[in-house]
């Protein structure tokens, strides 16, 4: 990417109306545009992360059997009305719109009921069981109070993957197989040291289910766990009950706020049995597919993962999700001249900042939009046969020759 070409302008000054640290350097950065409270546009940096953050979430799920699809966002309502989840009074969060021919139709805010009805259509047998899907698809939820920038929107882009089983211990199987999955997502995102699989309520589908929180000042969560993480408790289940059955005592865990990045529930026959998605076991006896789901909001992950590495100057991309991996800005003729021609054949990996500004305004973007190293080739380090490496991270510069300097880039 070169800058001069690029449509997007950094801010100097914060949106007023942004209280978190996130939504106001992916906006000032460039990231993100909003477009009224609780939806925003991704621009070209952001989209790249986005995708950046949906190939590791897509190479983990497929490595476990996921098979991707995608659905369409708008819903029939029978299948909602099947399991009771049309009425707004049993689920508030509804956007619809009538059609001009007349009746309804929904905005998805999940789909467990649209993709257990349209599998009615392939499952029959137990030989067509187990299997995985998953989608990354945008959902829709009318949420009351969007905060927060893109950790609490009305219109969000969610992983959602349901899987599919015969048996109790076939479910159990692939549901552990999501864990790992789980924890090596958010390990490759950057979060691996400070996001935790949390016991939260199971609600009528078991008694718990697994949330995964990532600690973060700015979360909306409450989390209480020992003195090793090895147990990590949503304060929602926090009870007398839970605490013997986990043997700890209170006053031996801490708390701290959290912010939920995932989740995965057993779902058993809740949405198969009243779509009736049955299938003939190997005895000849009929029986319901047992499901479960997992989730992972992929816009809140690139919203806390802005959070969490955010300083006082900036956003700060861990190298695997950021948009490139390096900043380039030459100074002087000869500088500039140079920056040219490493650029040439490397724009995959390299935003090329060639804009007529004075360098300590290109240094400042390059601070705030969070891009992992800078370098800089000057008239001065040229005169050495040298050009700057610096990290974003850590702050230090190294001097390389140009071949060094190539060699990374290759």
């Amino acid at each position: 990417m070169k800058l001069s070409h690029s449509f997007v302008k950094t801010l100097r000054t914060a949106p007023k109306d942004e209280l978190a640290k996130s939504a106001q350097f992916l906006i000032r950065a460039g990231y993100v545009h909003k477009e009224m409270a609780g939806v925003y546009d991704y621009l070209p940096l952001g989209l790249i992360v986005i995708e950046n953050i949906k190939q590791i979430i897509r190479e983990e799920l497929n490595k476990i059997g996921g098979q991707e699809l995608s659905m369409t966002t708008l819903q029939n309502p029978e299948p909602w009305k099947a399991t009771d989840r049309w009425d707004d009074q049993k689920m508030d969060i509804w956007f619809k719109t009538t059609l001009a021919a007349g009746g309804e139709l929904g905005l998805a805010p999940t789909h467990e009921e649209p993709i257990t009805n349209m599998l009615r259509d392939y499952v029959s047998s137990y030989k067509d069981l187990p299997f995985s899907v998953y989608q990354f698809q945008t959902k829709f939820r009318n949420e009351l109070r969007a905060k927060s920038g893109i950790l609490r929107t009305r219109e969000f882009l969610m992983k959602d993957l349901y899987s599919f089983s015969a048996d109790e211990e076939t479910h159990e199987k692939f549901y552990h197989q999501a864990e790992d999955a789980y924890a090596k997502i958010y390990e490759r995102v950057g979060l691996g040291d400070c996001t935790f699989k949390t016991f939260a309520s199971g609600g009528v589908f078991s008694k718990y289910s697994h949330e995964y929180q990532t600690i973060i000042s700015v979360g909306e969560d409450t989390i209480w766990f020992n003195h090793d993480k090895s147990i990590v408790l949503n304060e929602e289940v926090l009870n007398d009950e839970v605490l013997k059955e986990f043997n700890v005592k209170r006053e031996d865990l801490e708390s701290t706020k959290a912010c939920e990045v995932g989740n995965i529930f057993t779902l058993k026959t809740k949405y198969s049995e009243p779509l009736k998605l049955e299938f003939n076991d190997k005895d000849g006896s009929r029986k319901t597919v047992l499901m479960g789901c997992y989730g992972i909001g992929v816009s809140r992950l690139m919203g806390v993962i802005a959070e969490k590495f955010a300083d006082d100057k900036g956003l700060l991309w861990p190298d695997n999700i950021a948009p490139f991996k390096y900043y380039l800005i030459g100074i002087g003729e000869a500088g500039e001249k140079i920056a040219k021609e490493l650029y040439t054949g490397h724009e995959k990996d390299i935003i090329f900042d060639d804009r007529d500004l004075r360098p300590g305004e290109k240094f400042a973007d390059y601070e705030l939009m969070g891009i992992p190293y800078r370098i800089v080739i000057s008239d001065k380090t040229l005169a050495e046969n040298k050009v700057e490496l610096s990290s974003r991270k850590t702050g230090e510069t190294k001097l390389l020759t140009i071949d060094e300097l190539a060699s990374k880039l290759i």
